[in-house]
């Protein structure tokens, strides 16, 4: 009974021990100082280059995208000219574009660009929205492209029943119905890409990831701050995450 009650004090006294190491580690990396604005302006720099990457990507995979499809689409029954040349070359440069893009990592882009393309820059935050633009253009291409060739032809018959030429066909027709196909796939790129910017910090932009190793090199503690770097990424792809939910809900409720 009293080595029962011994071993009985002893977990208790132990607890408060790991709990006091817990709040020490805590306010270590993330009190003193304010070392946490570290996390909190990382995570509206992450934020910031994201947003301005997608838009950049939508833009650029829309025109990739539409370039494709055209070319399947209508090269074969397009009389010869400049117009059909011109088609076949803009092809060619989208397909070199999406495979180089696609088939090489995103750091190596990333570095490529800021330190090759743009090395007389001074604007990071700039370079790393081209960078990632230009890499979600790719996979956004693809997506939107799919989207259009699974609209049936017959809408493009419609349109120019509607006295539309074929640019207005897309515009007006095609693309809003693609979208709508895509959306959710679209969100996911987006989620996607929110992880993707974690590698910002190779070229010196205090990202989120970059807030978390810049703590960690000045406590000597690894574990908190890259504990709370996972957690925010986690808590961000959650949420967006079931936005996503919500408006494939909506989407297919949209369609009985």
């Amino acid at each position: 009974m009293i080595n029962m009650l011994s071993a009985g004090s002893r977990i208790c006294l132990a607890l408060p021990t790991w709990a006091q190491k817990i709040h020490d580690d805590f306010v270590l990396n993330f009190v003193n100082e304010d070392r946490y604005m570290y996390l909190v302006k990382g995570l509206l720099m992450t934020l910031e280059i994201t947003f301005l990457a997608v838009i950049l990507g939508v833009i650029l995979g829309v025109i990739a995208a539409i370039i494709r499809s055209t070319h399947d689409k209508t090269i074969k029954d397009m009389r010869p000219g400049f117009g059909k040349v011109l088609l076949k070359i803009l092809n060619i440069i989208t397909n070199v574009y999406l495979t180089v893009i696609r088939g090489t990592p995103v750091v190596v882009q990333l570095m490529i660009t800021y330190y090759i393309i743009f090395a007389s820059s001074t604007n990071q935050v700039l370079v790393a929205v081209l960078a990632f633009g230009f890499n979600s253009g790719a996979y956004v291409a693809e997506i939107i492209r799919s989207g259009i060739m699974s609209i049936d032809n017959g809408q493009f018959e419609a349109g120019r029943s509607l006295g539309f030429n074929y640019i207005q066909t897309m515009v007006y027709i095609i693309i809003p119905q693609a979208f709508k196909n895509v959306l959710p796939a679209l969100a996911n790129e987006f989620i996607v890409l929110i992880k993707e910017t974690s590698v910002s910090g190779y070229v010196g932009i205090m990202d989120l990831t970059r807030g978390g190793d810049v703590i960690r090199s000045r406590t000597f503690s690894a574990f908190m701050p890259l504990l709370a770097v996972a957690g925010i990424y986690l808590i961000i792809v959650i949420f967006f995450s079931k936005l996503v939910s919500v408006l494939e809900r909506r989407l297919r409720n949209s369609e009985r």
